[in-house]
């Protein structure tokens, strides 16, 4: 599963009836274990099964196979679910060749496929962007088809389109190019877990640590990233897209410290930080009003909250009675995020409206 860096849809009220469905990783698995059945005489196995961690067994139906001197090459259709992952729908290939005797499983980064290009991700600089849990998942897909153990064979993953798909990821940042990465520690995509978003934002900080970043930003929005990296002369490799999951980049930092982080965002969303809540999504947590007029309500201003009835508006009006709204939530935001970075990862909160303004700040 690939996180996008367009917004996540609106998550359901009620996702207990929503389909789950497969990963990347568990695609390919399947995909290797038909093709190594060609390659040994055996045929293509369709629909192929395999074990996951967990201990599903999904049936893959196969879109793709073919076989040369040497080779074969299968293909899955991945279906998500019903969960918004940029790439339901994509073709996962993986073409097994006989590779050199006591190699093991050699895996390389076919079309569609990114290759790492920065440290800190856990797979090496210059390898196919296979990660732990697919590359275990292959392997054991082999093994149950060789006697028990691993055969030397050439892995070679590929997703027709992936590079234009990666575009819509993530992957560029954390310095992943050429494609998508191949994904999924369990082989199930879980509808609006978001649990590939916050893996990114994880692999955002591993990355700025590995190559001595001191100073990153996690922002709601684009926005106030732009706003931030402007504000603060900062380059790409310290920008998280933390977006809704603050409590999910900020709870890492406490395990995986940086000197300074920024938390950016819009008033809405940093109120919500203030008033204690880590999940900022419109579905898991609301801006209480009652709460604003608190923060404020010693200034003796008047203040009309007759028609108040979000974060921006509030701030609208108080800022027209000469109150500053603004660096009273993000006092109060530093100090909520601050107790969960812990004493290792000094916070910063800047707040920003919607044209990208600084109106607020605690750092």
């Amino acid at each position: 599963m690939s996180v996008s860096t367009v917004p996540a849809p609106k998550k359901p009220e009620d996702t207990s009836a929503l389909r789950r469905g497969w990963t990347t990783g568990a695609c390919a698995a399947g995909a290797a274990a038909s093709a190594f059945g060609a390659l040994t005489g055996q045929g293509f196995e369709d629909p192929v099964r395999i074990i996951l961690p967990g201990g599903q067994d999904p049936a893959f139906a196969l879109a793709v196979e073919s076989q040369g001197d040497g080779w074969a090459l299968a293909g899955i259709i991945k279906d998500a679910g019903d969960d918004p992952d940029v790439t339901h729908g994509a073709m996962v290939q993986t073409r097994v060749s006989w590779g050199e005797p006591g190699s093991g499983v050699v895996f390389v980064a076919g079309e569609g496929v990114g290759t790492v290009t920065k440290p800190g991700l856990p797979i090496d600089v210059g390898e196919p962007s296979i990660t732990p849990g697919p590359r275990a998942q292959i392997a054991d897909a082999l093994r149950a088809r060789n006697k028990g153990t691993v055969p030397d064979v050439v892995i070679e993953l590929s997703i027709p389109g992936g590079e234009a798909m990666a575009l819509k990821t993530l992957n560029p940042r954390l310095g992943v190019l050429g494609g998508l990465s191949i994904l999924g520690t369990t082989g199930v995509v879980i509808p609006y877990s978001c649990s590939s978003w916050i893996h990114s934002i994880h692999r955002g900080i591993d990355v700025a640590r590995a190559l001595g970043v001191d100073h990153v930003v996690g922002s709601t929005g684009d926005t106030s990233e732009q706003a931030a990296k402007a504000m603060l002369g900062l380059g790409d490799q310290s920008l998280l897209d933390m977006g809704d999951f603050a409590g999910g980049m900020l709870k890492y930092l406490a395990k995986n410290p940086v000197a300074r982080v920024t938390v950016a965002g819009g008033i809405g969303k940093l109120t919500k930080l203030a008033q204690g809540a880590l999940d900022l999504h419109s579905s898991r947590s609301k801006v209480d009003v009652g709460f604003l007029q608190d923060l404020v309500a010693d200034e003796g201003k008047a203040i009309d909250w007759s028609a108040v009835e979000t974060a921006a508006q509030a701030l609208l009006v108080t800022e027209a009675a000469g109150v500053a709204l603004a660096d009273r939530v993000a006092a109060l935001a530093q100090t909520k995020a601050q107790a969960v970075a812990g004493s290792e990862c000094r916070v910063d909160i800047l707040v920003f409206d919607r044209r990208g303004r600084l109106v607020g700040r605690a750092d």
